[in-house]
C-alpha cells in the first residue's frame, strides 16, 4: 500500500514534475529504463553521466575560468562570433521581457557569447553559468541541452528535474546545432531560464536563431563558391528558412544547409553519398545558374525531383565581395526609349567574359586561363550589374 508521498507504480501522473520524478526514480534506483517519461535523448544523456559521475545527487561543479582559457576561447571562434553577432544582439531583444538568456557555446561546449547582463533577484546559477570560458559539456556538468547539443549534434530541450545533477534541476533549456561548410559542428545556440518555466516555444525560436548565424557562417566560410539561395517562396530567400547551397566551379555541390537538403532530397550528408553536381540535383548545367548571379531578381526553376522553387545565385570571391544583385535605383522619371549605344569597351569585356564562362560550364579557373587573365577580372566582370 503506498503511502501519501510515494509515487505511483504505473505512467499516470498529475504534473510534468511528477512525470520526471518517477522517471529518475526508476532509472536511477530501480535501473529501468522510462522510455517514453523523458525523451531519448535525455535517458540517453543520463546514462553517458552515471558512467562519469555514480552521485547524481551531488552538484555539479562549474570550474573556474582563466583568462587564458577565456581568450583561447575566442581566438579559436572569432569566425562564429562574427557570423552571430548579430544574432546575438537581436536575441537580446528578443528575450529583453522574459526570463531567458542566450548563450552561444563552442562545438565542445565552452561558452563564448551570452547576453547574460544582470541577475534578476531570483537568480543564482545564471550569473556562474554564463561567463565566457564557461564549459557545459555532459563531462564537466551533466545533463543539459547545449551539453546533448554539444555531444550528438542534434536539437535538444532539457526541462528541471531533467537534468542530471541536483543543483541545476531548476535550470530549463533548449538548444540547437550550427555546422559549417564541411557539415561538421561549429557550435551550440541555447537558451536557458533559471526557476521560471519557458512561457513559449524555445526549441521552435532557438532554432530559428540558429538557422540564420548556421547561414551567416556557410557564407562567410565560402570562397570562389557560387551560392544558391532557394525557397518555394521569394519572400522565404532572406530569412533563416532560405536553403542555401555552395557549388564550386566545376559544378559540384560543396556544402549545403539542411532546409536545401530536403527540398533536393539528399537525405545522407554530401560525404555518405559520394559527389553531387549541380546538373543532377538543378536540372540544369552550371552555366545556367551562373548566368543568374548577374540577376538582382528572384528567378524561378523547375528541380528533377518535381518542384518549383525561386532561386538567387551569387558568386563568393576570395577578396569577399559577393552581393552581385544589388538593386539599381531607379530614375527619377520616366524618360523615353533612346537608341541603343554602341557597346562599350566595359560592356564588351564584360560579354565575353560571360560567353567564356558560360563556355566552360562556369569554371572560373578555366575561363581564367581560356582568356589569359586573373580570376580577379573575372569575379570584377561577374560582380557588374547588367546594363
Amino acid at each position: 500500500m503506498s503511502t501519501g508521498n510515494s509515487l505511483p507504480a504505473n505512467p499516470f501522473y498529475a504534473s510534468p514534475e511528477q512525470r520526471v520524478a518517477l522517471a529518475r526514480q526508476r532509472f536511477f534506483e530501480d535501473g529501468v529504463r522510462p522510455s517514453g517519461m523523458v525523451s531519448e535523448a535525455v535517458i540517453q544523456s543520463w546514462s553517458r553521466c552515471l558512467r562519469s559521475h555514480p552521485d547524481p545527487a551531488r552538484p555539479a561543479v562549474f570550474e573556474p575560468v582563466t583568462a587564458s582559457r577565456m581568450h583561447g576561447a575566442l581566438r579559436s571562434n572569432r569566425a562564429l562570433l562574427e557570423a552571430a553577432a548579430d544574432e546575438m544582439e537581436r536575441l537580446r531583444v528578443t528575450l529583453a521581457g522574459t526570463s531567458g538568456t542566450a548563450m552561444l557555446t563552442d562545438a565542445q561546449g565552452v561558452i563564448i557569447g551570452s547576453t547574460f547582463t544582470q541577475a534578476r533577484s531570483h537568480e543564482r546559477l545564471m550569473p556562474i553559468t554564463t561567463r565566457i570560458g564557461v564549459n557545459l559539456a555532459e563531462e564537466v556538468v551533466g545533463t543539459n541541452a547545449p551539453g546533448i547539443t554539444a555531444r550528438t549534434g542534434q536539437p535538444s530541450v532539457v526541462q528541471g528535474s531533467e537534468h542530471f545533477f541536483g543543483n541545476v534541476q531548476i535550470m530549463h533549456c533548449a538548444a540547437a546545432p550550427i555546422r559549417d561548410v564541411r557539415g561538421q559542428l561549429a557550435g551550440v545556440l541555447d537558451l536557458s531560464s533559471e526557476g521560471i518555466p519557458f512561457g513559449f516555444d524555445a526549441a521552435s525560436v532557438v532554432a530559428h536563431y540558429a538557422a540564420e548565424i548556421e547561414n551567416r557562417l556557410l557564407c562567410a566560410q565560402s570562397t570562389e563558391h557560387l551560392v544558391v539561395r532557394m525557397q518555394i517562396s521569394p519572400a522565404l530567400l532572406d530569412t533563416p528558412m532560405a536553403a542555401l547551397v555552395g557549388v564550386t566551379g566545376d559544378g559540384r555541390i560543396d556544402w549545403l544547409n539542411g532546409v536545401a537538403a530536403r527540398l533536393l532530397g539528399l537525405t545522407a550528408p554530401l560525404g555518405q553519398r559520394g559527389a553531387a553536381w549541380v546538373e543532377d540535383c538543378f536540372g540544369v548545367p552550371l552555366a545556367t545558374l551562373t548566368a543568374l548571379s548577374t540577376r538582382r531578381e528572384a528567378q524561378m526553376l523547375h528541380l528533377p525531383n518535381g518542384l518549383t522553387l525561386w532561386l538567387r545565385c551569387q558568386w563568393r570571391s576570395p577578396d569577399g565581395h559577393h552581393e552581385l544583385h544589388a538593386a539599381r535605383p531607379a530614375p527619377s522619371a520616366p524618360a523615353p526609349a533612346p537608341v541603343p549605344p554602341p557597346a562599350t569597351l566595359r560592356e564588351t569585356e564584360r560579354q565575353t567574359v560571360v560567353r567564356v564562362l558560360a563556355e566552360c560550364s562556369g569554371n572560373v579557373s578555366k575561363a581564367a586561363r581560356s582568356l589569359g587573365v586573373s580570376r580577379g577580372l573575372i569575379y570584377r566582370n561577374l560582380r557588374e550589374p547588367e546594363a
